[in-house]
C-alpha cells in the first residue's frame, strides 16, 4: 500500500485533518459554550447516580425552556437593528403585566383571558416601546447603559401604580383594604396552564416519566418562525443593514431612526407576550419588583447561545435558553442529591449569577 493511502487511513495527515476540523468546530461553537454544554451533559449523566429521575429532569428543563424562550427571543430585533441588548426589557414585562391584570379585572376567564391579556398588552407595548425607541434614537451609542436605568425606573414607578390604580377584582386586591394589588396573584380559573396543558405524556405511551410541553413549545416556535420570516423580508433586511452599518444603510435611503424604533417596539411586544407565557406556566402573576429578576437571565441566555451585541439568530435563542435553564435547573437538584444538603437556592443563585457574569463579560463575536 502506498504511503499516501496509509496516511488517509491512519497516518499523520488524517490526524492533522481531524484535529483541524475539531479546532474549526470549537472555534465556531465557542470553547466556553462547549464547556457549559459538557457540564450540562455531565449533570444528566450524574442524575441517575445521585438518585434523581433522569426523565423528570428532562421534563423540568423542557418546561423552563418553553416558559423563558419568548423573553430571550425578544432580544433579537434590537440586536439586529444595532440597539444592543435590551436591558429595558421591564417595559415589555410591565406591558404584559398590565394586560394580565386588566384581563382579570374585566372578567375574562379560561383561555380567553390569555388571548385578551395579549390584546390588552399590545397597545401598552406599542406605547412604551415607542417612547423607549424615541429615547434610544436620541442617545445612539449609549443604548445599553440608558436601558438599564429605564428598566429600573419603570419597575419602581409601577410599584407605586400597582397600589394606586383602581383595581377592584377580589381575586387581585388586598383583602383587608379592598384596594391595591397583591404581590402574587393566582391564575387558577384564568389562564393557568393554558398552553402547558397541551403536553405529550410519554408515561402513558412508553412507560417513561417524561412530559413534553407541546403547546408552549409550539407557541414559541410560531413566534420564532414569525421573527425568522420577518428578518428575511425587505424591512427585516433593512433592519440587519442598520445594525451592521448605519452609515451605509442611510446612504441606501433607509430611514435608520424608523427602523430602530420598529425594532424596539417589536422587542417590547415580544417581552409582553413572553411574561404572559411565563405566568401561564407557573400559574401565578408576580408584581412589584419581580420583573427585576427577568432581564439579566434573558440577556445572559442569548449571549451564552452565541449572540453578540450586533448579531443574533433564532438558534442562538434556542441553544442559549436550553443551556442556561438546563444548568440552573439541573445543578441544585443533582448536587443536593449528591451531597445530601438542602442548598438548592444557594447553588441556584451561584450558578445563575455566575453564568450571567460570564455572559456579560464575554468579548467574542458570537458564532459564525
Amino acid at each position: 500500500m502506498k504511503k499516501e493511502q496509509q496516511d488517509n487511513i491512519w497516518g499523520p495527515a488524517k490526524f492533522n485533518r481531524e484535529m483541524k476540523s475539531l479546532g474549526e468546530l470549537t472555534s465556531s461553537f465557542g470553547l466556553p459554550r462547549m464547556i457549559i454544554t459538557g457540564f450540562l451533559v455531565l449533570l444528566f449523566l450524574l442524575a441517575p447516580v445521585a438518585g434523581v429521575d433522569f426523565f423528570t429532569q428532562i421534563t423540568n428543563v423542557l418546561n423552563r425552556f418553553s416558559w423563558n424562550a419568548v423573553m430571550v427571543l425578544a432580544m433579537v430585533p434590537m440586536i439586529h437593528s444595532g440597539c444592543g441588548l435590551n436591558f429595558g426589557l421591564p417595559l415589555g414585562l410591565v406591558s404584559g403585566l398590565l394586560g394580565a391584570t386588566l384581563s382579570i379585572q374585566f372578567g375574562f376567564t379560561g383561555a380567553m383571558s390569555f388571548v385578551m391579556a395579549i390584546v390588552i398588552a399590545t397597545p401598552f407595548a406599542f406605547l412604551f416601546g415607542g417612547g423607549y425607541g424615541w429615547l434610544l434614537n436620541k442617545i445612539k451609542g449609549g443604548e445599553m447603559m440608558i436601558a438599564t436605568y429605564v428598566g429600573f425606573s419603570a419597575i419602581s414607578f409601577m410599584c407605586m401604580m400597582w397600589l394606586l390604580l383602581p383595581y377592584t377584582s377580589p381575586t387581585m386586591v388586598w383583602g383587608m383594604a379592598g384596594k391595591g394589588l397583591r404581590t402574587t396573584i393566582s391564575l387558577e380559573g384564568f389562564y393557568d396552564k393554558v398552553l402547558a396543558k397541551f403536553a405529550l405524556d410519554c408515561n402513558k405511551i412508553c412507560g417513561i416519566n417524561l412530559v413534553i410541553p407541546i403547546g408552549t413549545i409550539a407557541f414559541f416556535a410560531l413566534l420564532a418562525f414569525g421573527m425568522w420570516a420577518f428578518l428575511h423580508t425587505k424591512t427585516g433586511t433593512a433592519m440587519t443593514a442598520v445594525g451592521s452599518n448605519p452609515v451605509f444603510a442611510r446612504a441606501c435611503g433607509i430611514n435608520v431612526d424608523r427602523i430602530r424604533l420598529l425594532s424596539v417596539i417589536m422587542s417590547t411586544w415580544l417581552a409582553a407576550v413572553g411574561i404572559l407565557v411565563y405566568e401561564q406556566g407557573f400559574g401565578f402573576i408576580q408584581l412589584y419588583t419581580a420583573p427585576n429578576n427577568m432581564t439579566l437571565p434573558a440577556v445572559a441566555a442569548i449571549l451564552i447561545g452565541g449572540a453578540s451585541v450586533n448579531k443574533a439568530s433564532i438558534p442562538n435563542v434556542i441553544i442559549g435558553t436550553i443551556l442556561f435553564q438546563g444548568i440552573v435547573t439541573m445543578t441544585p437538584t443533582v448536587l443536593n442529591s449528591l451531597i445530601h444538603m438542602d442548598m438548592s437556592e444557594v447553588i441556584r443563585m451561584i450558578v445563575s449569577n455566575g453564568m450571567i457574569l460570564y455572559a456579560l463579560t464575554r468579548k467574542t463575536e458570537g458564532s459564525k
